[in-house]
């Protein structure tokens, strides 16, 4: 099981009332949350292995240079060396860090890479691993690594974590009309407004589906506006046209990384805490309670 970590603690942030609190009241609504998500998904699907999969770099320069605007509506501040600071509530950036410590303390393996995202840590442990690989994430992107005969799936949070929409390719299809590998080239000419992705103007998600069903896919559609005698309407054949340059570097944008170097580490789920005084540390200053004992009896059974 690999876990979109930021995905899950912004999840649990605005599901959690910031009423929950430290004893020096500070908001660990989105710790206390995160502990809960976790011990629910170990509850209800039993991974052997987990890995909270980390964002080193939000926003990726080699990802700016392709597209500039990829999202730059999420930067808070820009940095002249380093990754840009992303627009994170107030409330929650300072608990970023304790969820990072109590991870680390508990011993879940908590894996990140400089210069890459969690999708694309997501990506390179899928496309690792020989077993079957369950994917939590509110990111709809990683929808692109479902794989039915490799036993890749998205478990997508509908409600908190009780809720998931199980995505396999028979949902992919019914929903968008395409496989996994067939979501990255609707994603691209649909964009998406989230994540800074322009789109090819014009073209929105039915239309791209409808072209890609008539095409295969992005590089057939692109023959096709070569094509005299191609099926596409004018207004579609000019845009698609206009549109080269994006459509020639999105891809690379919207696929996550294959490859990333990560460090060794070991993904199997701990039955007792790797680190127990830090852990009783960070239980008493943060007030973690409950949540926190909830989730290593679980681990324990």
């Amino acid at each position: 099981m690999l876990l979109d970590t930021a995905s899950l603690y912004f999840r649990a942030y605005f599901g959690v009332p910031d009423s929950v609190r430290a004893p020096d009241g500070t908001p660990v609504n989105a710790v206390r949350g995160l502990l809960e998500f976790i011990t629910r998904l170990v509850q209800d699907h039993h991974p052997d292995d987990l890995v909270a999969c980390w964002d080193n770099d939000w926003r990726p320069q080699w990802r700016v240079d392709l597209i500039p605007s990829y999202k730059a509506h999420r930067v808070a501040v820009e940095t002249e060396s380093g990754p840009d600071e992303e627009e994170t509530p107030d409330t929650l950036a300072p608990q970023v860090p304790v969820i990072a410590a109590v991870l680390d303390a508990i011993g879940i393996a908590r894996i990140g890479a400089d210069g890459y995202e969690a999708d694309d840590v997501i990506g390179t442990l899928t496309a690792r691993a020989r077993g079957p690989v369950d994917i939590v994430t509110g990111d709809r992107d990683l929808f692109q690594l479902v794989d039915d005969a490799r036993g890749r799936r998205v478990l997508y949070p509908l409600k908190g974590v009780g809720t998931l929409q199980l995505t396999d390719e028979a949902w992919l299809r019914e929903r968008y009309g395409v496989d996994g590998p067939g979501y990255v080239d609707l994603a691209l000419l649909r964009g998406d407004p989230s994540d800074g992705l322009p789109g090819v103007p014009g073209i929105g998600e039915k239309t791209a589906a409808k072209l890609l069903d008539a095409f295969g896919d992005l590089a057939g559609i692109m023959a096709a506006v070569d094509d005299p005698a191609a099926r596409l309407t004018p207004s579609q054949r000019k845009r698609l046209d206009e549109a080269r340059a994006y459509v020639a570097v999105a891809p690379k944008v919207v696929r996550v990384a294959p490859d990333v170097p990560l460090p060794a580490f070991d993904p199997a789920l701990p039955d007792e805490p790797r680190d127990p005084e830090t852990l009783e540390e960070l239980a008493a200053r943060w007030g973690l309670g409950g949540a926190l004992q909830r989730l290593l009896a679980t681990l324990r059974r």
